[in-house]
């Protein structure tokens, strides 16, 4: 069969088979944070009254980002993003400013994926320090040669419930389905995975070092030849190609 896309409609959703999830089934252990952010930031009301002019389902980790910038005492910070969040780059620059007395630089440049967080740009800005929005870590932050860096996966949350009942819609039990995303709907992933477990047979497919579910549009997963379908959970078409183009006999949906 050739490899083709459908969009999920509002009536549609996945199920899975009973099959080990061994991310699932492992109890949480508690850990111990050496750094976490100090009180004083996380209950500022001023930020908190700031970081309201956000999406509300958009998480910026804009305490973490103040508290960074903080404690390196930089003075001129770049921000890069893909466009998909440009418009949230004046208001987070603003923010940053105004509760760390940082100066900001919005790069505008195409942000293709994980691997082009733009050091040299903004070392020839000047900029002391590098914040990267809605990519994970695929380059290491020593690797930026003096720059300070700091990457901000930008969880967006989604109703998942809507998700599920899509999926359950428009595949039978039973099914064998890869579920996919990118690294902003990971948390929405994984969630969805766990209720869909008792119908369907899921696999989260891993390429590492990305995390598990997470595609990029120039990396994706071989799957098993007996895949009932991709289902990939995210915006745009970039990152679900890449899947489509490693898995060729396998159909996709996008929801």
């Amino acid at each position: 069969m050739a490899n083709s896309e459908a969009v999920i409609t509002n009536r549609g959703l996945l199920s899975m088979c009973r099959v080990p999830f061994p991310s699932f089934a492992a109890p949480l252990r508690r850990r111990h944070v050496a750094h976490q952010i100090p009180k004083e930031i996380l209950s500022d009301p001023d930020l908190q009254a700031a970081v309201g002019s956000l999406p509300p389902n958009y998480n910026f980790e804009v305490p973490k980002t103040v508290w960074r910038l903080r404690q390196s005492q930089a003075k001129r910070v770049a921000l890069q993003m893909p466009e998909g969040l440009l418009m949230f780059a004046c208001t987070l620059a603003d923010i940053l400013e105004r509760f760390t007395g940082a100066e900001t630089i919005i790069m505008g440049d195409v942000t293709y994926g994980a691997c082009c967080e733009d050091d040299f740009t903004a070392k020839a800005l000047w900029a002391d320090f590098l914040v990267h929005d809605g990519h994970s870590c695929l380059v290491p932050i020593d690797a930026t040669r003096g720059l300070q860096m700091l990457y901000v996966f930008v969880d967006i949350k989604v109703d998942t419930g809507h998700f599920v009942d899509s999926v359950r819609f428009n595949f039978d039990p039973g099914s064998r389905l890869a579920l996919v995303s990118t690294v902003q709907f990971l948390s929405a992933l994984q969630a969805s995975a766990r209720d869909l477990a008792p119908e369907y047979c899921v696999q989260i497919p891993q390429s590492k070092p990305l995390s598990p579910g997470e595609i990029l549009g120039c990396t994706a997963p071989r799957l098993p030849s007996n895949t009932d379908a991709i289902v990939y959970l995210g915006d745009g078409r970039f990152h679900l190609e890449s899947i489509m183009i490693a898995n060729p006999s396998i159909p996709a949906y996008r929801y």
